[in-house]
């Protein structure tokens, strides 16, 4: 089996909406570099945001009195709090300066919004539509290169309980982003019970080890070897998003706390039913 290589490609810092695969073709040339067969190109999804031009002055953003409730509450940008309510498919509650949401699957402070790499005064929004975003990138890179590869559109969070970012998969297109390992045996032929591999999320931590977070300049990483079998068949959100129900740590925060301790957060205002949502 040969070695999985992650090879960097640096591009133009942007700012306003572009040619994302034109800007690729031309990175890739700049950088002696070409995508092959098989690879899986990870694509910074702030960067596919800007080609969008998901991009909001702040100053511009019209604020409602129930995002300036939730500024004061958590302390935070009264406009930042308008595009989290806007943006965000739920919101369950924050602390000082930020607000804990889903976006597409996610679970993410501020809906994705995003100020680093970007003029003062601006915030970048998540893509629209990452998954089909993610499948047009892949159909055009086929069109245009001839070359037969999968796609990430990357992001990074932050662990519960954990310093540091992460990579995460915000779409993914041309392979299973989940490899369930469950029924399969294990060393000792114990059959497995829950293991689901996130083969998306994996290959993202691997691309940001190269892409970086601070003034790389480097919104592509092509990830070689990885041994994912490409597919054209579809990828949604509900391949890799679990059900608040059942993750371990939505549930046991919010309505899996221990009773004594449910009270005592309904007490203090911080049960999940006082928390200000977005359904």
């Amino acid at each position: 089996m040969l070695p999985l290589t992650v090879l960097p490609v640096q591009a133009p810092v942007q700012h306003a909406a572009f040619d994302l695969i034109d800007t690729l073709i031309a990175a890739l040339r700049a950088n002696d570099t070409t995508l092959e067969n098989g690879d899986v190109l990870a694509i910074s999804s702030k960067y596919a945001a800007i080609s969008e031009g998901r991009i909001v002055k702040l100053d511009e953003v019209e604020v409602s009195l129930e995002a300036e409730d939730i500024a004061r509450r958590y302390h935070m940008n009264p406009a930042m709090a308008q595009l989290v309510l806007r943006e965000a498919d739920h919101i369950f509650g924050g602390i000082e300066g930020f607000l804990l949401t889903v976006k597409d699957g996610i679970l993410s402070p501020n809906a994705g919004l995003d100020r680093s790499n970007i003029p003062n005064g601006m915030v970048v929004l998540f893509p629209n539509e990452p998954y089909k975003l993610a499948v047009a990138i892949r159909q055009q890179i086929k069109a245009r290169l001839s070359v037969d590869v999968g796609v990430i559109l990357t992001d990074s969070w932050l662990m519960p309980g954990r310093l540091g970012t992460s990579g995460v998969a915000l779409a993914t297109a041309g392979f299973k982003p989940i490899q369930d390992e469950r029924g399969k045996e294990d060393l000792f032929g114990n059959p497995m019970q829950v293991t689901q591999r996130g083969i998306a999320d994996a290959l993202c931590v691997c691309a940001q080890m190269v892409m970086g977070e601070r003034d790389e300049a480097t919104p592509f990483a092509i990830v070689r070897n990885s041994g994912v079998q490409l597919t054209d068949e579809e990828v949604t959100v509900d391949d890799v998003a679990i059900d608040w129900h059942r993750c371990i740590y939505v549930e046991s925060l919010t309505t899996g706390l221990l009773p004594e301790r449910l009270e005592a957060a309904r007490a203090n205002g911080n049960g999940r039913a006082k928390m200000p949502t977005r359904s």
